[in-house]
């Protein structure tokens, strides 16, 4: 299939049902017609990071099923796989040779030495203190080869993730048969995971690096062309992402999570009005993902004081949402992020959690709803402290019986029937137009028109009472 104007669900292969045959049956079973795409979170096999350790691309983990399941899943629904750009697993066969080999392996040239990435003398202090890393240490890792020879590479994430040097010609080839492998295997939509950490160069801060990360992006969308779309993932200002989308790709809409918790926690609408219409029409949305949500990614949209505001009003008013949830006591890997679901970020409130949702489908581009925001998922405050991972509060294992008491909710039946009137209805038209006006500091219109401009629909709220009507070419909708 190919990449359609419809809603996107973010799963795991075994968090609706066990494998992705089971998900396939949920979405069939179960959904209806509110999801048109899905994006399948990592299901190779890996060493860690929930998928994000990658093994071997070529295969699908044997727990979650084979590429036929993959492919049946495909028939139905347009789909996204990740690659992760900057890294792959040091259990990879790839890693595994470079170990045995060092410098005679084929493979010596897909990682990144830090030892040969510095001058002699280098790197100082200043030096390490200056790269955007993920860690309170400089981001290499020691690898010892067979012959006892130790040297340094560059290792961004977490121990089983070492980086990739994507400036050689052995990566540049890896990068290029793996995409087109993938593509063959179903993907409409390529997901670049961290790929502004994959171009370093000496005396920057080694993050989102230009120019050659412009040039990395062609390359790929060269390699892909004809197989594929690409989504560039960046958590970070929203003025990066704005650069991205000038150059016609994808974007995320990272900012819209928090600028919303604040208007929905406030009332206010001025600074909901003022992002979207900022916002490109060629993007994805999103209220919640597999991470937690991001708060610099908001930064400027919102204000400092609005900033601090939305997130102390977050551990006051959530449902067991709580600081050190978020913290390096439970193994936070991002302190810019807090960990909650989005429904238990609202006080687990129905209609305040419908209405974010309302204006997440009226946002410019194409939505995306993570599974356990699909069902309306409340905190898993069992699995976060059986697993002492803070992300997991949000990464509820979800059975098929589960899933079928969830969608008799009110809350839930009525969101699957607003994603099915989205898919549907020719308003989104990416193609068309957004009008955004505030009628009052509690109000906010939002009207989406498509190119044709034969379809008008007209999303009219307010933010205080939570109150709000939505009508196509006059006509009221209603979604109980």
């Amino acid at each position: 299939m190919a990449l359609e104007n419809k809603v996107m669900l973010i799963t795991y292969p075994d968090s609706l049902g066990k494998n992705i045959k089971e998900l396939t049956e949920v979405l069939t079973d179960d959904f209806g017609e509110a999801i048109g795409g899905v994006h399948l979170l990592p299901f190779f096999p890996s060493t860690g990071d929930r998928g994000f350790a990658p093994v071997d691309y070529q295969q699908v983990a044997p727990e979650f099923g084979d590429w036929a399941d993959v492919k049946k899943l495909g028939k139905r629904y347009y789909l996204m796989f990740d690659f992760m750009i900057n890294h792959i697993s040091r259990q990879s066969r790839y890693y595994k040779d470079f170990q045995a080999k060092g410098s005679a392996s084929a493979y010596a040239e897909l990682f990144l030495s830090w030892d040969k990435f510095w001058p002699e003398g280098r790197p100082t202090k200043e030096d390490v203190d200056l790269i955007y890393k993920r860690k309170d240490r400089a981001p290499y890792q020691e690898i010892t080869f067979a012959n006892g020879q130790r040297e340094k590479l560059w290792n961004t994430f977490g121990e089983e993730q070492i980086d990739l040097d994507v400036t050689s010609e052995v990566t540049q080839k890896f990068i290029k048969d793996t995409l087109r492998f993938l593509c063959a295997q179903g993907a409409d939509i390529i997901r670049l995971d961290a790929f502004a950490y994959a171009v370093k160069k000496l005396d920057s801060n080694d993050f989102f690096v230009e120019p050659e990360i412009w040039d990395l992006l062609a390359k790929v969308k060269a390699d892909l062309a004809g197989h594929g779309e690409i989504l560039p993932e960046i958590h970070e200002h929203y003025s990066l992402p704005f650069k991205i989308a000038e150059h016609g790709y994808f974007v995320y809409d990272f900012a819209l999570p928090m600028v919303t918790l604040y208007s929905l926690y406030s009332g206010k609408t001025a600074q909901l009005a003022k992002w979207l219409k900022m916002s490109p029409m060629k993007q994805f949305t999103t209220l919640d993902t597999h991470d937690g949500i991001g708060v610099v990614d908001a930064r400027d949209i919102l204000s400092p004081a609005e900033i601090e505001y939305t997130s102390q009003e977050l551990y006051q008013v959530g449902a067991n949402v709580k600081k050190k949830y978020s913290s390096a006591e439970y193994h936070n890997l991002d302190i810019y992020q807090i960990n909650t679901t989005y429904y238990s970020a609202l006080g687990n409130d129905d209609q305040k959690y419908f209405l974010a949702r309302l204006l997440q489908v009226f946002a410019p581009g194409i939505p995306q709803v993570y599974y356990v925001g699909l069902l309306a998922g409340e905190n898993d405050i069992e699995l976060l402290e059986k697993t002492k991972e803070g992300r997991n509060i949000n990464r509820h294992y979800y059975s098929r019986a589960e899933v079928k008491a969830e969608i008799e909710r009110p809350v839930v039946a009525a969101l699957l029937k607003l994603l099915s009137f989205r898919n549907r209805e020719a308003a989104f038209d990416l193609e068309g137009t957004i009008d955004v006006t505030c009628p009052s500091s509690s109000e906010i219109v939002i009207k989406r028109q498509n190119k044709a401009k034969t379809r008008t629909a007209v999303l009219t709220a307010n933010l205080k009472t939570n109150a709000y009507q939505v009508k196509v070419n006059d006509q009221l909708v209603t979604f109980e």
